[in-house]
């Protein structure tokens, strides 16, 4: 028998104090059996960062990357169905990353975990022609606390304040500081 996702229920209040950008959210995502604590996180993380403020765009929606390979993590898509923001959480390989941004108008990599430097180190040169790219590393000592506030229902405040992120759940609190590895300053 198939193992079947696991849903777990959000809220987040965002505030990011260096755009005066305040939002709420309310999600639900499906977990898939093979995903861990530590991916879940950084993909709620790479949520709050990329939310549009305008939805007039189109919203920011988790994608089925875990069931799909043809799909993202998350992605935004305007009205008529083009991709606006194509978001990749992992270590997408160089094809992945080079046919999806000559078809969208922007895409990021959250990359988290101890193997970024290597996976960053193969990928570096032959990228900085793109122009679209965005890449974050998430530190893998802060994914990896990331994911223990991980729960099946979850209050979380997101504050983004002079490049730091603090994610706090009511019980802990969790600095992120995201290193740009590509792409402009702001994720």
């Amino acid at each position: 028998m198939a193992l079947k996702a696991t849903i777990y229920k959000v809220r987040i209040q965002f505030s990011d104090l260096d755009h005066n950008v305040y939002t709420d959210h309310s999600l639900t995502l499906a977990r898939h059996p093979s995903e861990t604590d530590e991916r879940l996180s950084v993909r709620l993380l790479a949520f709050a960062l990329n939310s549009p403020t305008n939805p007039d765009q189109g919203a920011l929606e988790f994608a089925k990357d875990m069931w799909e390979p043809d799909e993202p993590s998350l992605w935004q898509k305007n009205p008529m169905g083009r991709i606006l923001h194509w978001i990749e959480v992992g270590q997408p390989d160089e094809k992945r990353i080079l046919r999806t941004t000559a078809r969208v108008d922007r895409m990021s990599v959250f990359s988290f975990g101890t193997s970024t430097a290597i996976w960053w180190r193969d990928l570096e040169t032959r990228l900085t022609r793109t122009q679209n790219l965005w890449v974050w590393q998430i530190p893998a000592e802060q994914s990896k606390a990331l994911a223990l506030l991980a729960q099946r229902t979850m209050e979380l405040q997101i504050t983004v304040q002079d490049t730091a992120i603090w994610i706090d759940d009511g019980t802990h609190s969790i600095e992120v500081t995201p290193k740009r590895l590509l792409g402009s300053s702001s994720p």
